[in-house]
């Protein structure tokens, strides 16, 4: 017998490293839902539809490829409801010589991994994954011997390596970086273009019937359902992003608009991180609608960045920093998640919007994750494990590895400093600097104390004197302290004490 070659929900790619080499007549491709793997968490029901149905379709293409394809589907008699329970079942109806599977993106799945050749009497061969331009390796002879390991400088040398917006070994325009250029706030008049919304076919259908009737108890809206699931519908929301969206990305990376959630970003994180697309291929057409004056400079490095700079650069994070990183709390934060983050009540209508958009779309775009959500539960003192475990279940394009170390790392500053160089807390004039949400908001902004100012004002403060000790010493904190050191003790008992009470009301609902 041959290889039974496993392929997992976030590898729904053609030219993965465990389907190359495969021999048609003799080896056995694996694909199983599993239940386990839809509850670990309690993942958003758009999300988890996204994953079978994607899953299901990839299945179908390497059928047509002549592939044999062992698919287990969520509700067959035999499941097991584990990975390790269906790979054993695999290997009882294969009886293959090895196991090949392509390295995982998550730490408990490659524990449990490397365990299935002693559990299961079977070779088992971890295969590197090359759907990313830095392995874990790589990054670890980059971070080898530097005192900081800054994003920037990571980013530089892959545009470097990969001959990427460069010219003559300089960077295209003269310099690396045009963030200056991509934070303009929301103006009136934006001619917003919709969003890419495949259409709902027979597989998808009986997906989405399925999840309604597994796993009615999770979070989020399963319809309307509009996810591309295959990969030449993925190919057609990126050329669709690329057309019309991409000129006005840069512009208005950073706005937030109230009844808009998709605004002029790509949408593309969805299928990049399960496999539809490639990150190589993404970045070569956007640089094509730069040289091709399609899109500006501003724009385009941009985008480039999140792809080939801060993807790859949190993924090598996670790598080289776990298991430890999963468990680093560096401001000792222990406040319970609210229950807001669900759907309850609030009157901040800048978190009002953000999280019906993510129950609705199993999506919210950065500022919003960064600098509304995450910037809250930065303030308040959320538990990190809790925050990790809400944006894990919320969003269909999270997976661990890029998930916790952009909400322990650059979130919630849990890491003590390794990915950000400060915490991104901010008080409620970003918020309205980039949005239109403190228009329609019960709290006033310019407000600084009492009980109709805006939290995120005395919060923001709040945070900086309850973590004085760990915090005043850093660098790019220095002015902020000297505003504390230079506040009067009326006007910071006001803060603590309309802190105080925001809290005390927060952990009553």
């Amino acid at each position: 017998m041959g290889a039974l070659r496993l392929i997992l929900g976030d590898q729904l790619s053609h030219n993965i490293s465990s389907l190359q080499d495969c021999a048609l007549d003799h080896d056995v491709v694996l694909m199983c839902e599993v239940r386990a793997e839809a509850t670990y968490v309690k993942h958003h029901k758009k999300k988890i539809a996204f994953v079978f149905s994607a899953m299901r379709h990839f299945a179908d293409e390497l059928r047509e490829q002549g592939y044999r394809v062992d698919y287990v589907e969520l509700d067959n008699a035999d499941n097991t409801g584990s990975l390790k329970g269906e790979v054993e079942r695999a290997v009882e109806r294969n009886n293959p010589d090895r196991i090949i599977v392509t390295f995982p993106g998550e730490y408990r799945v490659l524990q449990d991994i490397r365990n299935w050749r002693k559990a299961l009497d079977v070779e088992v061969e971890i295969r590197p994954d090359g759907r990313f331009l830095c392995s874990p390796e790589e990054f670890r002879m980059w971070a080898d011997g530097r005192k900081q390991l800054r994003m920037e400088f990571f980013y530089r040398d892959m545009r470097r390596r990969h001959d990427i917006l460069m010219r003559e070994g300089e960077p295209e325009g003269g310099k690396w970086n045009y963030d200056v250029d991509n934070r303009k706030p929301p103006k009136s008049g934006l001619e917003l273009p919709k969003t890419y919304k495949a259409k709902v076919d027979p597989v998808t259908r009986e997906v989405l019937e399925l999840v309604a009737e597994q796993f009615s108890d999770h979070f989020g809206d399963l319809e309307p359902f509009h996810f591309a699931v295959t990969r030449a519908q993925a190919v057609y929301a990126l050329r669709k992003f690329i057309d019309e969206r991409l000129a006005h990305f840069g512009d208005y990376q950073d706005a937030m608009v109230e009844g808009e959630p998709w605004m002029y970003h790509s949408h593309l994180s969805f299928y990049l991180n399960c496999g539809l697309l490639d990150p190589l291929e993404i970045v070569r057409k956007t640089e094509q609608a730069y040289y091709r004056g399609r899109a500006p400079l501003n724009a385009v490095e941009g985008f480039v960045r999140q792809i080939i700079g801060w993807r790859e650069y949190v993924r090598g994070i996670y790598w080289l920093k776990m298991p430890r990183y999963a468990s680093e709390n560096f401001l000792n934060a222990e406040r319970e998640l609210p229950q807001l983050f669900w759907g309850g009540e609030t009157h901040m209508n800048c978190l009002r919007q953000c999280i019906k958009e993510t129950k609705e779309n199993a999506y919210a775009h950065h500022i919003q994750r960064l600098m509304v959500l995450g910037n809250f539960a930065l303030l308040v003192g959320v538990d990190p494990n809790q925050v990790n475990e809400w944006y894990l279940i919320v969003y269909a394009d999270a997976y661990e590895w890029v998930e916790m170390p952009n909400v322990s790392g650059m979130i919630l500053f849990a890491d003590g400093g390794v990915l950000a160089s400060k915490p991104y807390a901010a008080g409620g004039n970003y918020i309205n600097n980039m949005s239109n949400y403190c228009e329609n908001c019960f709290y006033s902004v310019t407000k600084k104390n009492g009980s109709d100012a805006c939290p995120f004002n005395y919060l923001y403060w709040d945070f900086l004197i309850r973590n004085k000790d760990k915090l005043r010493n850093n660098p790019r904190l220095s002015l902020a302290y000297v505003s504390v050191a230079k506040m009067g003790k009326e006007k910071a008992k006001a803060i603590q004490e309309d802190a105080r009470r925001f809290l005390k009301a927060l952990d009553k609902n």
